[in-house]
This record gives structure tokens, C-alpha cells and sequence, in this order.
């Protein structure tokens, strides 16, 4: 399935979703709001156990079968969450070290205390190779009179050496349902850990960095309101697309079909969308013409419909297009 969330032989899913269902009705929805126990119990995050075993290489002869040590790698297993028996997650190098779902949680229950979020989501993707957990600050931002953005904490963890543990903090545009990740020059909106042997170390330290969340809230707030305060033209925002999606005079035919799709669309956005409804013509509905565009527009691969839009969804998911928002923010910034 293109949203990738973890899927039991009993018809249950490994997701929960506080009050709100999910684009892909899978998992369980809770009437409140999440504790780190009840999004690790209802997600079937806990008791995996994560650990490293010994790999070994087998090698058939006309003389037999020789059993061989890979003395520089190590599987990664997990106790599956309900047949209780291991299951290998992947194959890792020899410094990594696991991060269990309960420090992952245990992480994320430390902001609780701080600051009074509560948990959203949690989940299991790729089959338990990814995990992640959400939760929501307390404070909403406002952005001029009516545009109400929401502050969440995002943590991401593998367990099969594909990607760091990684906390990213992510306002949500609760009016069109954008998730932006944008990196501002003066507050720190990620923190990243790495698979080794003093990650525990290091996950402590992230807590004291992300102690930033609420300057890099205020932060990102008057970006926001700077940009809409300001005008923008239909021109100015074909130069910020051409930026982001440069093109040579050489490019073939097809580059320049896909360029004037682009700008097409992009340019309906900024001056059609109602989701652009209070403030058009401005730099912050020009910024959100794009992220709308990156996140929900942009083709997807697939002759499918459901398809494509369970691609499209799987974007603010992942983040797989947070470098064009982070790069269109730096540039549209006044």
C-alpha cells in the first residue's frame, strides 16, 4: 500500500490518531487526547525488543555446506508485535545501536512535562522499519486575524539503519491542511541522533535544543505576518518557481512542457484557490501557493487515482517535499 502503514494478519493496523481519522481510515481513532502509553499500546509499538544478532553467510560446494561469520554486520530483529516471534527488520553496521519504541516515546513524554503537548499520532511503517510519533503544543499561532496554524513535534526512528532518530518540528495550516517545514535562519526546527553507541547521550542533549520550540514558534509568526503584509504580483512569484525549479535553454522539450504545467497550476493557486481566500495577492499566500502545489498537486507516479492521492498524501507524511518549501520559505522571507 502507497501509505506504507504497518498491517496484521488480524485486520488491524499499527496507527492511532487522536480525534481525527487519518487520509487512510487504517488504525484505531481515540476520543482524547494520547498518552505515551496508550499511542505506544494502541499503535502496537511496545514490547518490540529491538537487538542485534550475529550474521552468517552460507555457501554450498560440491563437498557440502559451509557456514560463514559476516563479522562486520549484524541483523536488527524485532519481537513481533503479534506473533510474538523474531523478525528481522534489516542489516546494520557494527557501531549502530537500537533506539527502542519506549525511549522513543519516553523522548517525546519528557516535552509533555515541559510543555504541555499531548500525543497525536503514532505508527509503524514499512512492515516496522520506520516508526514515528506526533504531538501537538498547546498554543496555536496566528497568522493576521484568521489564518490559525498549529505547532506539532514530529520524532522518526528506523530500526533497519536507513535513517538517523530525527525530531523535526512542523507548523500545520489547519485551513488547507499544509504541513510546513520551514527551516528559519534564527531557530533550530530539527535535531538529529545518531545510531551509536551514545545516542541515549545525545537524545538528552536534543531535549535541551529543542527547548527552542517556542522561539522558533515565535519566530516562524513573524515571518508569517511579515510576508503577509507584504504584496506580491503574479511576476514575482514566476521568479521565486523558476528559482526553485531552474531550467536551461538546452533542456529538452519535455522539461519545458513540465515547466509551464508547473507555473500553471501554481499560478491558479495564487490567484484562484480558496484556499488562498483573505490572503491573496500577498508573499505568504505566494508561499503557500507553492507548498499547496509541492505537497497535493505535483504529479505522482501511477495510473491509479486512489494511488496517486495515497502518493500525494504520503508527501507531507514523509516530507519528501520539505526542500522546495524550505528553500521557496528562504527566498519569499521579508
Amino acid at each position: 500500500m502507497a501509505h506504507e502503514i504497518e498491517q496484521f494478519t488480524d485486520g488491524t493496523a499499527a496507527f492511532v490518531s487522536a480525534r481525527e481519522s487519518a487520509w487512510h481510515r487504517l488504525g484505531t481513532v481515540t476520543a482524547d487526547a494520547l498518552t505515551a502509553e496508550d499511542a505506544m499500546r494502541l499503535a502496537a509499538l511496545d514490547g518490540w525488543n529491538v537487538r542485534l544478532i550475529g550474521l552468517h553467510a552460507t555457501e554450498l560446494t560440491a563437498d557440502g555446506t559451509t557456514l560463514l561469520d559476516v563479522p562486520n554486520h549484524r541483523a536488527s530483529v524485532r519481537t513481533h508485535p503479534k506473533t510474538g516471534l523474531p523478525e528481522t527488520l534489516g542489516v546494520v553496521g557494527p557501531d549502530y545501536t537500537p533506539v527502542q519504541n519506549e525511549e522513543h516515546a519516553e523522548f517525546l513524554n519528557y516535552l509533555v512535562d515541559e510543555s504541555g503537548a499531548h500525543f497525536e499520532t503514532a505508527g509503524s511503517l514499512r512492515e516496522g522499519r520506520q516508526v514515528f510519533l506526533t504531538m501537538k503544543l498547546p498554543q496555536s499561532l496566528t497568522i493576521g486575524r484568521d489564518d490559525a496554524v498549529d505547532l506539532y513535534i514530529a520524532a522518526f526512528n528506523s530500526h533497519d539503519g536507513s535513517s538517523a532518530f530525527r525530531i523535526v518540528v512542523t507548523p500545520v495550516r489547519v485551513v488547507c491542511a499544509n504541513t510546513l517545514r520551514a527551516a528559519l535562519r534564527d531557530a533550530k526546527s530539527s535535531y538529529t541522533v545518531r545510531h551509536t553507541s551514545g545516542a541515549r547521550g545525545r537524545i538528552a542533549q536534543a531535549r535541551q535544543a529543542l527547548g527552542l520550540t517556542f522561539k522558533y514558534a515565535e519566530e516562524f509568526e513573524k515571518a508569517a505576518q511579515r510576508m503577509l503584509d507584504a504584496e506580491m504580483s503574479t511576476p514575482a512569484l514566476r521568479t521565486v518557481v523558476d528559482t526553485l525549479w531552474p531550467l536551461a535553454d538546452s533542456d529538452s522539450a519535455r522539461k519545458k512542457t513540465n515547466r509551464d504545467t508547473r507555473w500553471a497550476s501554481i499560478r491558479n493557486l495564487f490567484e484562484q484557490a480558496d484556499t488562498q481566500a483573505g490572503i491573496r495577492g500577498t508573499v505568504w499566500a505566494g508561499y503557500n501557493a507553492i507548498t499547496e502545489y509541492a505537497n497535493h498537486v505535483a504529479p505522482a507516479r501511477g495510473a491509479n487515482p486512489e494511488l496517486k492521492n495515497a502518493a500525494r498524501a504520503e508527501r507531507v507524511i514523509t516530507g519528501t517535499a520539505d526542500d522546495v518549501m524550505e528553500r521557496a520559505f528562504r527566498l519569499m522571507t521579508v
